[in-house]
């Protein structure tokens, strides 16, 4: 029996826990996110056989996770858990995109024979990366990029600022940093080529719309906001 890799969405950390020892009796491979935000990104940039969405989360709830997703082309299967058991809850979480809808409470093996059903008739699926964060999404194969579903124009040069930023969504990045993996320079070449740059994708990023993109943090870097 292939080991899955699967991603769960959960906020109940003992919930979390069940299925995870579970998981490891399995053989598969469990990554656990506590909030919807950051399972977004991690769907985006990694490839897992399947998703556990819990419906009710505290920041986004699962439908709206499932939507985004499916929205974005990604395509791995996706189970929602919920409390919310009648037969219209279950048809508005398949209408969202979900593959299947498991109720509250559940037994956690038939939990994974649903994950290892799913990951059968979805064999052959190819992940294709996109990184979310906030209102800004980037198509790493189709090198695109959206604010709030509406395309960017960038240059090849902008889009990769724009994909390193995305990859480090939340992080400070260095003057260095950008040098070193967006230049490939391990030296300082005294120009002001990154702020020339920075300052061409900030204006894409934020033309026709309220919320800055990007922040400058006086002797530190440069981080991108969610835009929302």
């Amino acid at each position: 029996m292939q080991p899955l890799k699967i991603l769960y969405v959960e906020d109940d950390q003992r919930s979390a826990q069940a299925v995870s020892e579970l998981a490891d009796q399995s053989g598969d491979t469990l990554v656990w996110e506590s909030n919807g935000s950051a399972a977004l990104w991690r769907a985006g940039m990694e490839a897992f056989d399947v998703i556990i969405l819990d419906r009710m989360l505290g920041d986004i709830d699962g439908l709206t996770i499932t939507k985004r997703l499916r929205e974005s082309g990604i395509g791995t299967p996706i189970l929602i858990l919920s409390a919310l058991g009648r037969t219209s809850d279950r048809a508005e979480g398949l209408d969202a995109g979900a593959d299947d809808y498991l109720a509250k409470p559940f037994e956690p093996e038939e939990l994974l024979a649903r994950l290892r059903a799913l990951h059968r008739r979805s064999s052959g699926h190819e992940h294709s990366a996109v990184i979310l964060y906030g209102a800004f999404e980037c198509h790493v194969k189709a090198r695109t990029a959206f604010r709030q579903n509406q395309h960017l124009s960038l240059s090849p040069k902008e889009f990769e600022l724009f994909r390193y930023f995305m990859e480090n969504a939340g992080e400070i990045v260095t003057r260095e940093m950008l040098l070193r993996d967006v230049w490939k320079m391990d030296f300082d070449p005294q120009t002001n080529v990154v702020d020339v740059n920075i300052g061409r994708l900030r204006r894409k990023l934020e033309e026709g719309f309220d919320k800055p993109a990007l922040e400058t943090i006086w002797g530190s870097g440069y981080r991108i906001l969610d835009g929302q």
